[in-house]
């Protein structure tokens, strides 16, 4: 069976209002879930005043100048119908005049000297005029509806995620069940085995797509959420007939369920609401955007901000799955805490944290050396990729000469790595890209020089 929603979760939605989601039933897999934002009827249905579209509308009028109304409700993201009216209230407190008319029972619009200035109040406390934010309530609301925790991903999910890595069964047969719990998991080993690789496409075993709001509105604050540096946005396909029946609000975004990698930049600054002091825009936490998600934290203690300082902020959240933000007007807001966590890390995590902290971190893999036959799979599985004939000989000169001699230990990353040494010397000396023994000598002395 699913694992039941999360309780504490229930408590959060319950002290937003949101409407509590069911219990999952019993999948067989992973599909995609089918929350999608409905176009709001009215502003109230959008959690919005009639104050605060405006002000997103004489904002962007002050930068633009003018525009018709379907320029302006198509860059506040609202239904034409509803700012069609409120530009009509507008023009009518002498706010904006028609400069002309527009096809489709439209109007070219322009700020009065009136309408000017207050724009410019407005701007003074937050220049943001994009898309008008949707309420914390909706936002929380969609957390539940897109959570890991209702997914299982099966034995093929898994498989399907990582058909371009060679695992072996037993690293399926432990990353699986960590996978499937939706919960906090350490990978750990020797650098060059594919920590980072195998973190990154944890994602892809669970549904593809969830719809994030582009802004959260939250008393008078804007946070912007979607981000195109860590959201990669998948549209839907465009509507072939003239009016698009699917009413879908655009105040929302389609990305791929996102995996958002921190490393050694990582500070406290990143996990907390800033605010952009000269335009008062808020940019939401790292691990706000990675909501339904995976956040990995590379490089677990080589980060800037110290190791007692990540734990701390990060120990509660953990067990109880929601978190606490403080935003810049000083309001304290409670928001989910729902997604994959990897810790990512060459050292050994029990001398980096202690028994609390482990324990809210279930699954502790060790990502192991791969085996000789492992070795040659890999060098099978690269060589065609990079545009060489697999050269069983080659290999067998390689293990050998370079690494029982050498005494030197298998990583998952050195047949691909000196596989690159040899296709770029080819390149260079304008050789057929063959591997030999000769060329093989090169990529070793080079790659491992220091090593």
């Amino acid at each position: 069976m699913a694992e039941p929603v999360d309780q504490d979760l229930l408590v959060c939605l319950a002290r937003h209002g949101a409407a509590v989601p069911p219990v999952p039933e019993q999948r067989t897999g992973c599909t995609d879930n089918t929350f999608a934002p409905i176009e709001p009827e009215s502003f109230r249905d959008a959690g919005l005043t009639d104050s605060e579209v405006e002000a997103l509308i004489l904002k962007f009028l002050l930068a633009r100048g003018d525009a018709t109304g379907r320029e302006i409700a198509d860059q506040v993201k609202l239904p034409f119908i509803l700012v069609d009216e409120l530009l009509r209230a507008m023009k009518n407190d002498q706010l904006v005049v028609h400069k002309g008319s527009a096809p489709m029972n439209d109007y070219q619009y322009r700020m009065t000297d009136f309408g000017r200035e207050r724009g410019r109040r407005y701007s003074a406390h937050c220049t943001y005029f994009g898309s008008a934010p949707v309420s914390l309530h909706d936002y929380i609301a969609s957390v539940a509806e897109q959570s890991l925790s209702g997914q299982q991903p099966t034995a093929e999910d898994l498989r399907r995620a990582f058909d371009d890595l060679l695992l072996s069964k037993r690293m399926f047969d432990s990353l699986g069940p960590a996978v499937n719990s939706g919960r906090g998991l350490f990978l750990y080993g020797a650098p060059g085995n594919g920590k980072t690789s195998i973190a990154e496409r944890i994602t892809h075993a669970f549904g593809q797509h969830i719809w994030v709001p582009r802004a959260i509105g939250i008393d008078g604050e804007i946070i912007r959420l979607f981000d195109p540096v860590n959201h990669e946005e998948m549209p839907l396909e465009p509507n072939e007939g003239l009016i698009d029946q699917r009413k879908i609000d655009k105040r929302w975004v389609r990305i791929r369920r996102p995996t958002i990698i921190a490393g050694g930049e990582l500070t406290m600054s990143a996990l907390e609401v800033t605010i952009n002091t000269s335009t008062g825009i808020s940019e939401a936490p790292l691990q706000l955007k990675s909501n339904c998600g995976t956040l990995v934290i590379d490089d677990f203690g080589r980060q800037r901000m110290s190791i007692d300082e990540l734990l701390n902020r990060w120990i509660l959240p953990l067990e109880k799955r929601y978190d606490f933000l403080n935003l810049p007007n000083g309001k304290k807001i409670q928001v989910p805490f729902d997604q994959l966590i990897i810790f990512s890390t060459n050292l050994e995590p029990r001398d980096l944290v202690d028994e609390a902290f482990l324990r809210r971190i279930p699954y502790k893999i060790e990502v192991v050396d791969p085996t000789e036959q492992e070795f040659r799979d890999l060098f099978k599985m690269m060589a065609p990729r990079l545009g060489f004939e697999y050269a069983a000989k080659a290999v067998d000169y390689v293990i050998e000469k370079h690494y029982r001699r050498a005494n030197r230990p298998f990583r998952c990353c050195h047949p691909r790595d000196l596989l690159l040494q040899v296709r770029s010397y080819c390149a260079y000396k304008g050789h057929p890209t063959v591997l030999t023994k000769e060329l093989f000598d090169m990529a070793v002395e080079n790659y491992f020089a220091v090593m």
